[in-house]
């Protein structure tokens, strides 16, 4: 049976693929360190799949793993704008070194296509809105310059040594299993607990700046299309819903779903953050068959739902003795 490879596939997005890509029957692999993932994001489906405890910097041992799969989904990163910033070695390392070790890793062990987690900070604070691929990227930090040069890579790739390649530029995937733990959490991991614990969030800056909100689900079927569709190879997708909403909107919108009012704080502005973000689909409407199924509130009303069984698993978990670990 063909063997499909998910690098960062004990992360958020990384564990819904993995699901998505059982569904379908697909016989998975996953490559992580666990810096950023978690094994319990894979407790489920954990006798489905088989799991390497790896490094995507360590080449000879990535290597006989990609070797000979049908298709690689690389999202495996150190990922956060803050973070590179605060530590940009690691970030470097990883988000460089270690997508330069996948792609030749894919080219030289004969891997079908392979699929990049992109990112929309590539677009950095320019004022046009949508953000249409054609634009010229301007990163605002080293994650942002890191995912534009993974881009670069994976089109160079394709173009001297034959590997097929799409990068998806994915904007603000939220859902379940997002860790709002981490200060370099998505806003709506944090929004959704601050509800659900009744606590104010703190918002950094006046919380006018937009997102384009993409519920996960919808990101894990476009990026199996990008994986089959024809006359693709080499080429950069936006991977949003085309839509934006700003945080107070957002906040707002949470506080009627609970029918409750509980202020928000506010903060300094973070470093390297953009202004407003939102996604032109229509190249990936045309070229992949993109067709988000949820809507922003419907992708709000899942994650929260989640949200809400994990606390309360938590605490049973906690008060019975019992450690999750990761």
């Amino acid at each position: 049976m063909d063997r499909y490879i998910v690098t960062g596939g004990a992360g958020f997005i990384g564990s819904a693929l993995v699901r998505t890509l059982l569904a379908r029957g697909y016989r998975v692999e996953v490559i992580d360190n666990l810096a950023t993932g978690y094994r319990r994001n894979l407790d489920e489906v954990q006798d489905q799949i088989t799991f390497h405890e790896l490094d995507i910097r360590d080449y000879d041992r990535i290597a006989p793993v990609i070797a000979g799969a049908r298709r690689v989904f690389h999202l495996g990163a150190l990922p956060s704008v803050p973070k590179s910033i605060l530590q940009p070695v690691p970030s470097h390392e990883v988000n460089i070194n270690g997508t330069f070790n996948v792609l030749r890793a894919a080219a030289e062990g004969g891997a079908g296509r392979v699929v990049f987690a992109a990112s929309s900070s590539a677009y950095g604070d320019t004022e046009v809105l949508p953000k249409t691929e054609s634009m010229s990227p301007n990163p605002l930090s080293p994650y942002a310059a890191q995912k534009v040069l993974g881009e670069y890579y994976c089109s160079v790739f394709a173009k001297c040594f034959g590997l097929e390649t799409v990068a998806l530029r994915f904007f603000n995937v939220f859902g379940p299993r997002q860790d709002p733990t981490s200060m370099y959490s998505g806003v709506l991991s944090i929004f959704l607990t601050c509800l659900i614990e009744h606590r104010s969030p703190t918002i950094f800056g006046d919380g006018e700046q937009s997102r384009d909100f993409t519920y996960v689900e919808d990101v894990t079927e476009l990026i199996l299309k990008a994986s089959e569709a024809d006359g693709v190879s080499g080429k950069v997708y936006n991977a949003g819903n085309g839509n934006r909403y700003t945080l107070n909107q957002t906040w707002d919108l949470l506080q009627k779903m609970e029918g409750v009012s509980i202020p928000a704080n506010y903060g300094t502005p973070r470093a390297g953050d953009v202004r407003h973000s939102q996604a032109d689909v229509t190249a990936a409407v045309r070229d992949l068959g993109h067709a988000p199924r949820f809507s922003f509130e419907e992708g709000l009303r899942r994650t929260l739902a989640w949200y809400r069984d994990d606390l309360e698993r938590q605490a049973v978990a906690s008060d019975s003795g019992v450690t999750l670990v990761s």
